[in-house]
């Protein structure tokens, strides 16, 4: 906020503390890794190595889980053609994933809380089946049932299908514009209560999704990465706060930049999420609370800085 005029947020976003923007507004860079919780770690990665280190990490897990003859649940963003690399890797150490079970975290929905079929090409199951599971050789992929996606017919037991795995390994993901965490949108309808600690025991549901999600949708490959808002289905099926919570880990990546521009709608809701209060308002804050990883590039924790003065000395 400049200096001689003062001024509150627009209204429509649920999360109304100036103060709280204003004070992790000013985060530096060198300090965005230091947190109170050492059980929430923080950590900067390379630009160029970011996409590497997120294929590793998910591919560490599963091949050491299958060394270790042991079960590996899996809660996964989408879409994400990075998971075709896992398979190769997966193919070319001859890495078996029968014993992986993966759930994607969401899914789209239409007006009528319809959830997308995985026949849709832009269905989140749909990409987590091409991108994946038919990457990989037939001889190493798991049961084609073990790869689950909300649907019309499981959304009511979808927490349950987790939980009966005895929860997740791990919930990857990214933090939204709006401080979603998965599809959890604040301030939504299906989420609305005055009470955190029952927030945080509500499981899947089908959410309207916030103007802020929207427009972040419009910048992604699947949608044309064109701002075409009318593109967007205008409802989810997400999990909840319960099985974000449920996990062993919470491993969260944010590296959204603009094609190769130094613009990122991420910079600023990193930080709140990540050191500003820990609330409902702002869903990805919990990972504040649990064992969790937040990775950053060093692009998306760079300062910010208002470029509001044009230099024209070059003109003079």
């Amino acid at each position: 906020m400049l200096e001689g005029f003062k001024y509150r947020m627009p209204r429509w976003h649920p999360f109304q503390d100036q103060a709280a923007c204003e004070r992790v507004r000013a985060i530096k860079k060198e300090d965005i890794t230091k947190h109170a919780n050492p059980d929430f770690k923080i950590r900067l990665v390379k630009d160029h190595e970011f996409p590497f280190r997120l294929v590793m990490d998910i591919f560490r897990r599963i091949k050491q889980s299958a060394d270790e003859g042991r079960r590996l649940v899996l809660i996964l963003p989408q879409p994400e053609p990075l998971y075709s690399w896992v398979a190769f890797l997966c193919n070319q150490f001859r890495v078996s994933c029968r014993h992986l079970y993966t759930f994607d975290m969401d899914e789209y929905a239409d007006q009528d809380g319809n959830i997308a079929p995985e026949t849709w090409p832009n269905a989140f199951l749909f990409n987590m089946k091409q991108n994946f599971y038919a990457k990989l050789d037939p001889e190493l992929r798991p049961p084609e049932h073990q790869l689950q996606g909300p649907t019309n017919a499981n959304i009511k037991d979808y927490g349950k299908m987790i939980a009966d795995l005895g929860g997740a390994d791990v919930c990857y993901g990214g933090i939204g514009w709006c401080g979603h965490l998965a599809y959890i949108e604040p301030g939504a309808e299906a989420f609305k209560t005055d009470s955190f600690e029952e927030w945080k025991q509500m499981g899947p549901r089908i959410v309207e999704l916030t103007p802020t999600t929207i427009l972040q949708g419009t910048l992604g490959n699947e949608f044309g990465k064109s701002g075409d808002w009318s593109f967007i289905p205008p409802k989810a099926a997400t999990i909840g706060p319960a099985e974000v919570i449920g996990a062993r880990l919470r491993s969260s990546w944010n590296g959204f930049m603009l094609g190769h521009s130094q613009i990122s709608w991420q910079r600023f809701i990193i930080r709140l999420a990540a050191h500003g209060p820990v609330t409902h308002l702002v869903p990805a804050s919990i990972l504040q609370t649990r064992p969790s990883e937040l990775y950053i590039t060093e692009s998306g924790a760079a300062d910010i800085v208002p470029e509001s003065v044009l230099d024209f000395s070059w003109y003079a």
